[in-house]
Protein backbone atom coordinates (compact mmCIF):
# COMPACT_ATOMS: atom_id res chain seq x y z
CA UNK A 1 0.00 0.00 0.00
CA UNK A 2 2.96 2.49 0.52
CA UNK A 3 4.37 1.93 -2.60
CA UNK A 4 1.00 2.87 -4.60
CA UNK A 5 0.87 6.10 -2.23
CA UNK A 6 4.44 6.93 -2.90
CA UNK A 7 4.01 5.80 -7.03
CA UNK A 8 0.65 7.96 -7.42
CA UNK A 9 2.70 10.84 -5.72
CA UNK A 10 5.69 10.27 -8.07
CA UNK A 11 3.56 9.90 -11.01
CA UNK A 12 1.32 13.10 -9.87
CA UNK A 13 4.15 15.60 -9.25
CA UNK A 14 5.76 14.60 -12.61
CA UNK A 15 2.59 14.91 -14.35
CA UNK A 16 2.39 18.76 -12.24
CA UNK A 17 6.19 19.13 -13.65
CA UNK A 18 4.97 18.39 -17.17
CA UNK A 19 2.13 20.45 -16.93
CA UNK A 20 4.20 23.51 -15.84
CA UNK A 21 6.48 22.99 -18.86
CA UNK A 22 3.91 22.37 -21.42
CA UNK A 23 3.05 25.87 -19.89
CA UNK A 24 6.09 27.93 -20.01
CA UNK A 25 6.06 25.90 -23.79
CA UNK A 26 2.99 27.31 -24.74
CA UNK A 27 1.81 24.22 -25.27
CA UNK A 28 -0.61 24.28 -22.23
CA UNK A 29 -3.44 21.46 -23.50
CA UNK A 30 -0.91 19.05 -23.95
CA UNK A 31 0.44 19.33 -20.46
CA UNK A 32 -3.11 18.51 -19.08
CA UNK A 33 -3.94 15.89 -21.11
CA UNK A 34 -0.07 14.45 -20.68
CA UNK A 35 0.36 10.89 -19.21
CA UNK A 36 -3.12 9.97 -18.12
CA UNK A 37 -2.59 6.65 -19.19
CA UNK A 38 -0.36 6.24 -16.24
CA UNK A 39 -3.57 6.25 -13.88
CA UNK A 40 -4.81 3.42 -15.90
CA UNK A 41 -5.06 -0.28 -14.00
CA UNK A 42 -2.40 -1.26 -16.78
CA UNK A 43 0.28 0.86 -16.22
CA UNK A 44 -0.80 2.01 -12.27
CA UNK A 45 -0.43 -1.38 -10.85
CA UNK A 46 2.72 -2.09 -12.56
CA UNK A 47 3.86 1.07 -11.79
CA UNK A 48 3.15 0.38 -7.99
CA UNK A 49 4.40 -3.32 -8.08
CA UNK A 50 7.88 -1.81 -9.39
CA UNK A 51 8.52 1.38 -7.62
CA UNK A 52 11.99 2.29 -6.28
CA UNK A 53 11.49 5.91 -6.52
CA UNK A 54 15.00 6.86 -8.03
CA UNK A 55 14.03 5.82 -11.41
CA UNK A 56 11.41 4.31 -13.98
CA UNK A 57 9.64 1.25 -12.47
CA UNK A 58 9.64 0.26 -16.20
CA UNK A 59 13.48 -0.60 -15.83
CA UNK A 60 12.82 -3.25 -13.01
CA UNK A 61 10.01 -4.40 -14.72
CA UNK A 62 12.19 -5.31 -17.93
CA UNK A 63 14.85 -6.65 -15.18
CA UNK A 64 12.36 -9.08 -13.91
CA UNK A 65 10.63 -9.76 -18.06
CA UNK A 66 13.22 -8.65 -20.42
CA UNK A 67 10.62 -5.90 -21.53
CA UNK A 68 8.06 -4.25 -19.36
CA UNK A 69 3.87 -4.88 -20.11
CA UNK A 70 3.70 -1.22 -18.54
CA UNK A 71 6.01 0.51 -21.17
CA UNK A 72 4.66 -1.02 -23.99
CA UNK A 73 0.92 0.07 -22.94
CA UNK A 74 2.46 3.46 -22.38
CA UNK A 75 4.69 4.22 -25.26
CA UNK A 76 1.63 3.16 -27.40
CA UNK A 77 -0.50 6.15 -25.89
CA UNK A 78 1.44 8.65 -25.55
CA UNK A 79 2.75 10.42 -28.91
CA UNK A 80 5.49 12.43 -27.07
CA UNK A 81 7.33 9.37 -26.85
CA UNK A 82 9.74 8.86 -30.19
CA UNK A 83 8.90 5.39 -29.34
CA UNK A 84 5.27 5.60 -30.78
CA UNK A 85 6.14 7.06 -34.14
CA UNK A 86 7.36 3.86 -35.66
CA UNK A 87 5.99 2.58 -38.94
CA UNK A 88 6.74 0.26 -41.86
CA UNK A 89 8.77 1.57 -44.09
CA UNK A 90 7.67 0.69 -47.84
CA UNK A 91 10.81 0.50 -49.29
CA UNK A 92 12.66 -2.06 -46.46
CA UNK A 93 9.12 -3.32 -45.10
CA UNK A 94 11.00 -2.84 -41.60
CA UNK A 95 10.25 -0.97 -38.85
CA UNK A 96 11.54 2.74 -39.06
CA UNK A 97 11.62 5.87 -36.81
CA UNK A 98 8.96 8.35 -38.51
CA UNK A 99 9.68 12.47 -37.92
CA UNK A 100 7.54 13.78 -35.05
CA UNK A 101 4.98 16.33 -35.41
CA UNK A 102 6.91 19.58 -33.51
CA UNK A 103 3.83 19.74 -30.59
CA UNK A 104 5.02 16.22 -29.82
CA UNK A 105 8.65 17.01 -29.59
CA UNK A 106 8.13 19.76 -27.32
CA UNK A 107 6.25 17.75 -25.30
CA UNK A 108 9.09 15.51 -25.10
CA UNK A 109 11.16 17.90 -24.48
CA UNK A 110 8.78 19.06 -21.28
CA UNK A 111 8.60 15.47 -20.18
CA UNK A 112 12.58 14.99 -19.88
CA UNK A 113 13.08 17.91 -18.34
CA UNK A 114 10.20 17.29 -15.63
CA UNK A 115 11.25 13.32 -15.17
CA UNK A 116 14.96 14.52 -14.96
CA UNK A 117 13.75 16.91 -11.93
CA UNK A 118 11.50 14.26 -10.54
CA UNK A 119 14.34 11.71 -10.47
CA UNK A 120 17.41 13.53 -9.57
CA UNK A 121 15.79 16.01 -6.73
CA UNK A 122 18.51 17.99 -5.40
CA UNK A 123 21.40 16.77 -7.68
CA UNK A 124 19.47 18.47 -10.92
CA UNK A 125 20.83 20.84 -13.23
CA UNK A 126 19.80 21.96 -16.72
CA UNK A 127 22.35 19.52 -18.02
CA UNK A 128 20.85 16.41 -16.91
CA UNK A 129 18.62 15.94 -19.48
CA UNK A 130 20.89 16.30 -22.20
CA UNK A 131 23.36 13.95 -20.42
CA UNK A 132 20.83 11.44 -19.92
CA UNK A 133 19.63 11.84 -23.61
CA UNK A 134 23.08 11.73 -24.71
CA UNK A 135 24.04 8.05 -22.69
CA UNK A 136 21.92 5.75 -24.81
CA UNK A 137 21.97 7.86 -28.55
CA UNK A 138 23.78 5.73 -30.26
CA UNK A 139 21.15 2.78 -29.32
CA UNK A 140 17.93 4.80 -29.74
CA UNK A 141 15.70 4.03 -32.69
CA UNK A 142 14.24 7.98 -33.38
CA UNK A 143 14.10 9.79 -36.50
CA UNK A 144 17.51 11.52 -37.06
CA UNK A 145 15.50 15.57 -37.71
CA UNK A 146 13.39 14.65 -34.82
CA UNK A 147 16.93 13.89 -32.48
CA UNK A 148 18.33 16.25 -33.88
CA UNK A 149 15.92 19.18 -32.63
CA UNK A 150 15.45 17.15 -29.21
CA UNK A 151 19.42 17.29 -28.89
CA UNK A 152 19.58 20.81 -30.07
CA UNK A 153 16.65 22.12 -27.23
CA UNK A 154 18.38 20.19 -24.55
CA UNK A 155 21.65 21.99 -25.38
CA UNK A 156 20.54 25.08 -25.50
CA UNK A 157 18.91 24.15 -22.16
CA UNK A 158 21.76 23.58 -20.34
CA UNK A 159 23.70 26.09 -21.92
CA UNK A 160 21.22 29.02 -21.62
CA UNK A 161 18.75 27.87 -19.26
CA UNK A 162 14.93 27.17 -18.28
CA UNK A 163 13.83 31.13 -19.58
CA UNK A 164 15.74 31.41 -23.09
CA UNK A 165 14.96 27.74 -23.70
CA UNK A 166 11.31 27.44 -23.25
CA UNK A 167 10.70 31.45 -24.91
CA UNK A 168 12.62 29.05 -28.14
CA UNK A 169 10.18 26.86 -28.17
CA UNK A 170 7.38 29.20 -28.33
CA UNK A 171 8.38 31.01 -31.06
CA UNK A 172 9.34 27.79 -32.57
CA UNK A 173 6.83 26.93 -35.78
CA UNK A 174 8.73 24.01 -37.65
CA UNK A 175 11.98 21.79 -38.12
Amino acid sequence: MIKAWEHFKTITRHRHGVIKNCYKAGILWQGLRHDLSKYSPEEFLKGCKYYQGTRSPHEAEREEYGFSYGWMHHKGRNKHHFEYWTDYDLRTKLMTPVKMPLKYVKEMFCDRVAASKIYMKDKYDDGAPLAYFLRAKKTRAIHPETSDLLEKLLTMLRDKGEDYTFAYIRRLKKY
